[in-house]
């Protein structure tokens, strides 16, 4: 069996009597995208920070490429990159410039080239860092961070501030980076880039992991009902009793279900018989979004 590239058992990290991360376990696979996703003061920030060797821990077990990131030791921080949401890089020099001074600190840097390339700066590789773009300027963060060719890249909020296009840039850039072989641990605020991106996501709520898999399966496990939406004329006639429990703003009909079909049909004969038009009528069904809010709401049960 392939050993992992982060494992973590019973992880606790506490600030005086306040418990910051309460006996966490996580396994992130080699060569696989992870995203951890939780609100502010979740204890996210503390877990990555720990894994990259940033913070120390209180307790439990923690090894990142076989090695304990607790001990500082310069081969570990070697094989890493870590992507922030802000790198302070010379604005003066080039781009081909601003990756080559930080490949210098490596033992085995990967080729200026090949880093150019993959994260699509081709274009802009003589051009001045005072120049670029914010989706550029993000991209050349990226790149900073595989000056040294490592084997697990730490990615923070890559996307925040991009418009449409740019985020879709930048999630090609990512899916680059485990075509080469790359392990990506994500954080992110955005539930449809981690579920767009990421193999597996784990929510940390309060300190504690409350789910973890592929998206897909959470949201497939969810116990968020579809929702099912339409407007209706003017006049209309009361709503069939499958529908009882919709909520109304003016014309605005929405409800949610686990039994969505039997909904549909008895909408659907209802409007048949009374010459109803169910307008704009939209089903969706529950995204990793979806999950995250029921998760990270106040009210959940348990103890997170």
């Amino acid at each position: 069996m392939t050993p992992a590239a982060i494992e973590v058992r019973a992880l606790k990290k506490s600030y005086g009597d306040f418990d910051a991360v309460k006996g966490i376990d996580l396994r992130v696979e080699q060569g696989e995208i992870f995203s951890l996703l939780g609100p502010n003061g979740a204890g996210k920030t503390t877990t990555v920070e720990i894994l990259e060797g940033h913070r120390t821990r209180s307790s439990g077990e923690v090894t990142v490429l076989g090695h304990d990131p607790g001990e500082g030791e310069r081969s570990y921080k070697a094989r890493i990159g870590i992507v922030l949401q802000e790198t302070g890089v010379e604005r003066f020099l080039t781009v081909a410039e601003a990756i080559d001074r930080f490949r210098g600190f490596y033992p085995n840097p990967r080729p200026l080239d090949e880093i150019i390339e993959v994260v699509g700066l081709q274009e802009k590789r003589n051009d001045r860092v005072r120049k670029l773009s914010g989706g550029q300027q993000r991209r050349l963060d990226v790149a900073i961070g595989l000056a040294g060719d490592p084997e697990l890249l730490f990615l923070d909020e890559p996307t925040t501030g991009f418009d449409p296009t740019a985020r879709r840039n930048a999630w090609e850039m990512v899916r680059n980076l485990a075509g080469l072989g790359k392990t990506v641990f994500l954080t992110t605020h955005y539930m449809d880039e981690a579920q767009h991106l990421a193999d597996r996501v784990a929510i940390i709520v309060g300190g504690r992991i409350v789910a973890e898999g592929p998206p897909g399966s959470l949201v497939g496990d969810s116990a968020t009902q579809t929702k099912i939406r339409f407007r209706l004329p003017p006049g209309s006639p009361p709503l069939p009793s499958a529908a009882a429990q919709a909520s109304r703003s003016h014309d605005e009909v929405a409800l949610r279900t686990s039994e969505p079909l039997p909904v549909l049909h008895a909408l659907t004969e209802w409007a048949i018989e009374n010459d109803v038009a169910l307008q704009e009528l939209s089903v969706s069904q529950p995204s990793l979004e979806d999950v995250y809010l029921d998760l990270t709401r106040p009210d959940h049960g348990g103890d997170p």
